[in-house]
């Protein structure tokens, strides 16, 4: 289990993870999701050990990985983006290696061999690792992040450089994992997180924006929910059967391809609003046109549409926020230059020099500390010595 309480990590004034808590249950799989530069690996970092938090605090099957983290440590089997194999080594000597270097109680033997057989590695074990494809790389990874049976698996982009068929692979291992472990993994793509987790959390520039089941998130965004039609036309224009579908109830909007779905075929996709389920009204209005369907069904929002909107929303929030401190500090923001006049020497800068040709468009500060912008200043001055 793992508690994620207020947790941030500051890089001056960088805000990497800012504030974010969340908690991953006992034999769930948690996605991790969000752009690259979003947070993800971060965070990772810190749930590892592997560096410090600002503020905050996460625990490991209630052990502070702060307070105590060689036992903390000993609760987790990690997997960052790039696996740190030693290249030179076999597969099982290095999961030899890594099982005397956690100290594992487990007969080391049989314990690599079910690993092995696990992760589907077993005909490559006396392979050099650096004579591997990147696919068999990330599965030795992954053997060594599960020595000593862990009860969490953090996972950091498991699956990024993997060919198709190789993301299945492990995809599918990943749900297996979840029978036996608490696992999280991060990832910036959407498909992988929709096909194997039971949860995801979606962060964006260090904040969590939304976190709930795979499953009830679809239902949390209901108004991106439409209806796919597949019809016959049978000689009329699609602007008649756009004008038909949108004065149905609750319809909101009507949507169809440039080009034809094929002959005599057109396809429309009819959003209804908070997501009504609109198909037998549709059903109704097109037979009494005489328009055949050849297809129908209700569609609920991708992870992917989901994931844009709510980015989308936030990034917006974010900037607006940001334009209202900019309307509050507009005299901080403004270059200053500060004079000194008893400081300036004959081989310097005099002050008519700085007002008037060196820092056109400055604002100055005197020494009384009042503000004067130079701008029109330095304008005058110029207008004059045109007029000579």
């Amino acid at each position: 289990m793992i508690e994620v309480e207020r947790l941030s990590k500051h890089y001056g004034a960088k805000k990497a993870v800012d504030d974010i808590s969340f908690t991953a249950n006992e034999g769930e799989i948690l996605g991790f999701l969000g752009h690259n530069g979003a947070g993800k690996s971060t965070t990772m970092n810190m749930l590892t050990g592997y560096i410090s938090c600002t503020s905050g605090r996460a625990r490991i099957n209630g052990i502070d990985v702060l307070e105590d983290p060689i036992k903390a440590k000993k609760n987790i089997g990690y997997l960052p983006e790039q696996p740190p194999l030693y290249l030179e080594m076999t597969v099982n000597e290095y999961l030899k290696f890594i099982h005397g270097l956690k100290h594992s109680k487990l007969k080391r033997d049989k314990h690599i061999g079910e690993i092995c057989d696990l992760v589907k590695i077993t005909r490559v074990r006396d392979r050099v690792i650096r004579n591997m494809s990147k696919g068999f790389r990330q599965r030795v990874g992954l053997a060594g992040a599960l020595i000593g049976n862990p009860k969490t698996m953090i996972l950091d982009e498991p699956t990024v450089g993997l060919d198709p068929q190789q993301i299945i692979e492990i995809r599918s291992l990943i749900k297996r994992l979840g029978n036996y472990h608490s696992v999280i993994f991060s990832s910036h793509i959407l498909s992988e997180v929709q096909a194997t987790c039971d949860r995801v959390i979606i962060i964006n520039n260090g904040r969590i924006i939304a976190d709930a089941k795979t499953n009830e998130l679809a239902g949390k965004f209901a108004d991106l929910s439409k209806t796919h039609l597949l019809i016959d036309p049978s000689g009329k224009k699609n602007y008649e059967i756009k004008k038909i579908l949108s004065k149905l109830p609750n319809v909101i909007n009507v949507a169809s391809p440039d080009k034809a779905y094929a002959q005599n075929e057109t396809e429309f996709d009819i959003k209804s609003a908070d997501g009504t389920d609109n198909r037998r009204a549709i059903f109704g209005a097109l037979s009494a046109h005489n328009i055949p369907i050849l297809q129908m069904r209700a569609e609920e929002p991708t992870l992917e549409e989901i994931f844009i909107k709510i980015t989308a929303e936030a990034d917006h929030h974010g900037a607006d926020a940001n334009n209202e401190d900019d309307e509050d500090d507009d005299t901080d923001n403004v270059p200053t230059v500060d004079i000194d006049p008893d400081e300036i020497t004959d081989d310097e800068l005099t002050g008519d020099d700085i007002l008037n040709n060196k820092f056109s468009g400055f604002t100055v500060k005197k020494n009384d500390g009042e503000y004067e912008d130079n701008t029109d200043n330095n304008n005058n001055n110029n207008n004059k010595e045109d007029d000579e």
